[in-house]
């Protein structure tokens, strides 16, 4: 599969792993067709295991071959990856207080960002795209980074492991869309609909940032830490507030030990493979 993947140029590879991503989340969305509901049991379980493939690839394939990247352009390492994490994460909190968006189960009134008047469902959908935009953007420059030839840090193989983790989580989180979608009232078509659309911003957001590294190889090392950034930012703010909504009990355990799971999965991908 390597090598097949390496006969396309960076821009194009971006483009197939986040088609691919996008691919699993609609794949994930489908399971509205079988299902009504989702135990909450399960649903903090899928939350869990995707927060923890977003925390072992905002480290093994964006942080740590930033920071080697760094050291090989003569940057102050430290520094450009504090800088660079600070404002992925930045990045995101400042989307999230401007564009309009609802959480799962929250009545309309309970949206964030700047007040409209839109549709219930268009809200729902934004604030799961929300989640996509840093994990395209993060395949995207992964690949974009291989272009670069700067030290060890980077290589196909890692960023395909990326996209294979990144295309893990999005399963559970496809159906973590598209079936509370379904609860809310939605046909299942729409609700399915909703759900793979809401994973469309990867493929654009992959290769946005595929280009913009390849094209500006200085801003490499900024790009994989602004990208990790962003990842944590979303596990922070949403995943795992969402995975441990309901306090004590069994509930709680199984989003903890999915996180625990995730993590492990994608350290062993990006360590094997990458």
């Amino acid at each position: 599969m390597i090598e097949w993947i390496g006969r396309f140029s960076h821009v194009q590879q971006a483009l197939l792993a986040t088609m691919f991503t996008w691919g699993v989340t609609a794949l994930g969305a489908s399971l509205v067709f079988f299902f009504k509901t989702i135990n909450k049991k399960v649903l903090n379980g899928m939350l869990g295991f995707a927060a923890g493939v977003m925390i072992a690839a905002s480290f093994w394939s964006l942080l740590a071959p930033g920071i080697e990247m760094a050291e090989e352009l003569g940057q102050v390492a430290y520094i450009t990856a504090a800088i660079g994490f600070l404002s992925g994460g930045g990045f995101l909190y400042a989307v999230d207080k401007l564009l309009p968006h609802l959480h799962m189960g929250l009545d309309t009134n309970k949206a964030e960002g700047i007040k409209t008047n839109w549709q219930r469902s268009i809200l729902l959908v934004l604030a799961i795209t929300l989640h996509n935009i840093p994990e395209g953007l993060a395949v995207g420059v992964a690949f974009g980074a291989v272009a670069s030839d700067l030290g060890t840090g980077a290589s196909l193989a890692g960023a395909v492991a990326l996209a294979i983790g990144i295309g893990l989580q999005n399963f559970p989180e496809g159906a973590a869309v598209s079936i509370p979608l379904r609860r809310e009232g939605f046909s299942r078509k729409k609700a399915f609909l909703y759900g793979q659309a809401s994973g469309i911003v990867e493929p654009i957001s992959g290769v946005v940032g595929a280009y913009a590294v390849i094209k500006m190889q200085h801003i490499l090392p900024y790009a994989l830490a602004f990208a990790a950034g962003a990842m944590i930012y979303v596990v922070v703010e949403e995943l795992i507030p969402e995975a441990q909504r309901e306090e004590g009990g069994s509930k709680t355990d199984i989003a903890t030990l999915g996180c625990l799971f995730g993590f492990t999965v994608m350290m062993i991908l990006d360590v094997a493979l990458g």
